[in-house]
């Protein structure tokens, strides 16, 4: 399995527009951050966890020439709003499959009307075939997926798991039965917004008590704000089995 982090910032991204924060004009690469997505391969297989609205240059910039679908964790807007640009892979391919919760797929169905309006539907408007996510583990090709239920503030959203290999953001809390299904990974990736405490999002230390009590054998920080600091000296205050994650950064495992 092969995962790449297409993006690892917040919903601002990093740089952040207009922002004079030493880590916004840092000439580390590492410390430029699109909005948080991840792709995940296997065989001949290719998954993109959440379309945000650097959709379309993260597939630029990944040489991405197919995906076999999309899996949504929540509906805000730095999650979902790329949803446009997927119409070079469906006049590719046809329909592209999207995976989501109910409530995300019914605020997908009325911000993205002319996709998903079948009737009178737009010519050269993207074409999606809707699947709906709970909390079953479902099938993508020859692998099982669990999805993982977290509260993102007082929002359930969802996580997924793909064997080994767990993929977690926008979290602020997680019960003890979905943390039951996080058991025994490989790779851990969860989010990590900044070092203060926020309403809705984990912090560094939030999310290292996580991983430490999950146990994962690496684990890596997505979601990133710049307030969170510099890649380099924040990665070096890391325990030695989690690290920080950067914008096109593979993993194989």
């Amino acid at each position: 399995m092969k995962v790449t982090f297409l993006g690892t910032g917040t919903s601002q991204g990093i740089p952040v527009i207009n922002s004079t924060h030493p880590v916004c004009l840092s000439t580390d690469k590492r410390d430029k951050r699109l909005r948080v997505s991840v792709m995940i391969q296997w065989d001949e297989f290719t998954y993109i966890i959440d379309c945000g609205p650097d959709f379309r240059y993260q597939m630029l910039r990944a040489n991405v020439n197919s995906i076999n679908g999309i899996l949504f964790t929540h509906d805000h807007a730095d999650h979902v709003a790329g949803l446009d640009d997927i119409r070079p892979f469906c006049f590719q391919m046809g329909s592209v499959p999207i995976y989501a919760q109910q409530r995300v797929l019914s605020v997908l169905n009325e911000r993205f009307a002319y996709i998903f309006d079948e009737v009178d539907k737009y010519p050269g408007a993207p074409s999606v075939v809707q699947n709906v996510v709970d909390l079953t583990p479902f099938q993508l090709k020859n692998i099982e997926v669990i999805p993982i239920e977290v509260m993102h503030g007082k929002l359930p959203i969802l996580g997924y798991r793909f064997q080994d290999f767990a993929y977690l953001t926008d979290v602020k809390t997680i019960d003890l039965p979905e943390k039951e299904k996080l058991k025994g990974l490989k790779i851990l990736v969860i989010s990590a917004l900044r070092n203060e405490k926020h309403h809705s999002h984990l912090n560094l230390a939030e999310a290292l008590e996580i991983i430490e009590e999950l146990q994962p054998k690496k684990a890596y920080l997505t979601h990133i704000s710049h307030t969170l600091g510099f890649h380099a000296e924040v990665e070096r205050k890391l325990p030695k089995n989690v690290y920080l994650g950067y914008d096109e950064l593979t993993i194989e495992f």
